[in-house]
């Protein structure tokens, strides 16, 4: 719209937990949600324990601890998805990796269903509407594995667990650099598009 002056692609995380709690909440709800993100080291970061303006944890090296951190990422979803506004909410775990994150979603959903229809839902969208965003896969794979992958989020079949047919945890890997900056690439294209 020629009204919008300025425009967010949000953050890498954003861009991973949004495809994967849009396709949960159309198909089953979501009555409420934790998120966490194992997030590698970004530039932001001490390579030596340092004053940051942040908070004291911000502070240390990143290439020696895991980092407890804050990121809005939970609530920017509550941005662009109107529904989930209120409903999530989370934070981050900063670890010694060089590239690739992932999201740990925990919900409890309105409408009961097995973890069978859950990944059955989330690799119909990944093979349909969500394709290219939202990837889904069951080999046993690990972080390096996604290195370069131009997908947002790419759903573990394999990672996630239910404690029953409304309470579950869901896992999905991206690579917080490759994957992100192909979302920006989408966007500038977008608004170059649409001027």
């Amino acid at each position: 719209k020629s009204d919008i002056h300025i425009v967010s692609n949000a953050s890498c995380t954003t861009n991973c937990l949004a495809p994967l709690a849009k396709v949960i909440n159309d198909k089953f709800g979501i009555v409420e949600g934790l998120m966490t993100t194992v997030h590698s080291i970004t530039a932001t970061q001490k390579t030596v324990d340092g004053p940051s303006s942040k908070d004291w944890r911000g502070g240390r090296a990143a290439s020696f601890n895991i980092i407890p951190s804050s990121t809005g990422a939970a609530k920017a979803v509550g941005k662009v998805l109107p529904a989930l506004n209120g409903k999530l909410t989370g934070m981050a775990f900063r670890v010694p990796t060089v590239d690739v994150s992932v999201v740990d979603l925990t919900v409890r959903l309105e409408k009961s269903a097995t973890y069978e229809q859950i990944k059955a839902a989330i690799k119909e969208e990944s093979e349909g509407k969500l394709k290219g965003i939202l990837g889904y896969v069951e080999d046993d794979l690990v972080s390096s594995d996604f290195v370069g992958d131009s997908r947002s989020s790419i759903f573990d079949a394999k990672a996630g667990i239910a404690l029953n047919d409304n309470f579950v945890k869901l896992v999905s890997w991206y690579d917080n650099e490759w994957g992100y900056s192909t979302r920006v690439v989408d966007l500038i294209r977008h608004i170059a598009a649409t001027k």
